[in-house]
């Protein structure tokens, strides 16, 4: 049977798709599997940051180029407000808000996600659109280069802690640190610690200051 002239009419169809009513089926699930966004490689153009007190958000353009039937290569345009993943659970959360330039994965939900962004509750769908890449949301960096400040848990044991700035810790209660050994630029600050030069006598030394 040969194909239908709507078939054949089809300005992108492939000559192999041509060939027969079996192949320009396939070739039509085959586009519409394509119009289908499932997730991608991406990278921040701009960063929507929420703190301590929100969700964050992040504009993001996909690096993997369209191309149509001819060949033609067509850059992606850039998707705003996608939803950040960040590593929460109730109240407690590790801040780390994607920074432009980033690459990282975007994944792409089966139905739109728009009310729930809103009410951050159960919802309807917001429209009909499925697969769609308005409904895109961040998950995190991949394909990055050096870094200058991390936290490194290394592999066989050990971590590292590296900041280019101030490194604050805020506690409500005590602080306690527990080790073999606890140094300052090289010098030992722990229990075993001593203070040379004092006479022996009744008398202590004065607190730290």
């Amino acid at each position: 049977m040969p194909p239908s002239a709507e078939l054949t009419a089809d300005p992108i169809l492939s000559v192999s798709a041509q060939g027969s009513e079996f192949n320009a089926q396939s070739h039509l699930i085959q586009s519409m599997l394509g119009n289908m966004a499932t997730a991608t490689v991406g990278i921040v153009r701009a960063v929507h940051p929420g703190g301590i007190g929100g969700a964050s958000s992040v504009d993001v353009q996909p690096l993997v180029a369209q191309t149509d039937g001819a060949g033609n290569v067509q850059p992606h345009g850039t998707i705003h407000g996608l939803p950040v993943f960040r590593l929460q659970s109730g109240g407690n959360a590790v801040i780390l808000d994607p920074a432009v330039g980033d690459i990282g994965i975007v994944v792409f939900a089966s139905r739109d996600i728009s009310a729930v962004k809103s009410s951050r509750a159960p919802a309807q769908p917001g429209s009909a659109r499925r697969n769609d890449m308005a409904d895109g949301m961040y998950i995190g960096g991949i394909l990055n280069g050096a870094v200058t400040q991390y936290v490194q848990f290394v592999a066989g044991g050990g971590i590292n802690i590296a900041s280019t700035g101030d490194l604050n810790i805020t506690a409500s209660g005590a602080v306690a640190i527990t080790s073999a050994t606890l140094t300052h630029n090289g010098t030992n600050v722990g229990t075993t610690h001593v203070h040379g030069g004092v006479k022996t006598g009744g008398s202590n030394t004065t607190g730290p200051h």
